[in-house]
């Protein structure tokens, strides 16, 4: 059985649609839905009453950050796979059944411990959702004009795997870390990789734990051939200097990006 966890935050309406999407969508495969409300208001149990007795919802009532309420998930998971998702993504047809065929086949064959399926904006263009991982002066470079000027060009490229093609190839590939928008994985693999790293309160809880996934010899794997829409922008995304002071949700990333190398140092190993 797949534990479907959804992470929800004051986004009733689209949680609604998500699980509705899963409804529609998910054909082949046995699932339950844990939904994590947080900071919950009662407003989502009101969006999900239709569906009742068919969801486990779990009430957080403090803002607790997104790796403490996937933890809250996986705690509660009964599945032999976990797939875990914001509460702003639609699922399109056949991707969770693509993505558990890929996982139950290539996945035990290649040692596959995490995938990640191909993320499309409202407008159908592809979002980047796969990277290799980041370097100290790969976060000046995307936060500052730096990454702006020409000679710096190559280095946002390769972080962003353009050498692979990444955004416009439909065949499955490893990749360094995923976005934790939606990511599948096997109670096996989380079993022995641990827990999300509760230190992390917003960020950088998907580039460390995909980093544990490797050094616990699984591999993470791109899967552009099941799609999922992602119905949100990214608050962070503000450029230049101004950006670092005036946006919250940039000094949070540039927060967690800090506690990331405290972790691991600054030197980076590349996996693809």
């Amino acid at each position: 059985m797949l534990s479907i966890i959804i992470i929800n935050y004051k986004t009733p309406e689209l949680l609604r649609d998500c699980v509705t999407s899963l409804k529609e969508t998910v054909k082949k495969t046995a699932y339950e839905i844990i939904v994590i409300d947080v900071e919950a208001n009662g407003s989502a149990a009101t969006e999900l009453a239709p569906w009742a007795s068919d969801i486990s919802l779990i009430e957080l009532k403090e803002n607790t950050g997104y790796s403490k309420a996937v933890n809250a998930g996986l705690l509660a998971a009964r599945g032999e796979y976990y797939l875990i998702l914001n509460a702003d993504m639609e699922v399109l047809a056949g991707a969770i059944d693509e993505m558990m065929s890929f996982m139950q086949k290539d996945g035990t064959r290649q040692n596959i411990g995490l995938i990640g399926p191909r993320l499309l904006g409202l407008d159908g263009k592809v979002q980047q959702s796969a990277f290799r991982f980041y370097t100290p002066l790969t976060i000046v470079m995307r936060r500052t004009f730096l990454g702006k000027l020409s000679w710096w060009c190559g280095r946002i490229d390769y972080f962003l795997m353009k050498d692979k093609n990444i955004n416009s190839t439909d065949e499955p590939q490893p990749v360094d870390w995923l976005m934790g928008t939606a990511l599948l994985t096997t109670k096996e693999a989380a079993k022995k990789v641990g827990l999300m790293d509760e230190r992390f309160f917003m960020y950088f809880e998907d580039v460390d734990w995909a980093r544990r996934f490797w050094e616990n010899g699984y591999k993470v794997f791109y899967y552009p051939k099941a799609k999922m829409r992602h119905r949100h922008g990214r608050a962070s995304r503000q450029g230049g200097l101004t950006g670092i002071f005036s946006n919250k949700m940039t000094r949070a990333h540039i927060k967690s990006g800090f506690l990331y190398f405290l972790k691991y140092g600054f030197k980076t190993t590349h996996h693809v």
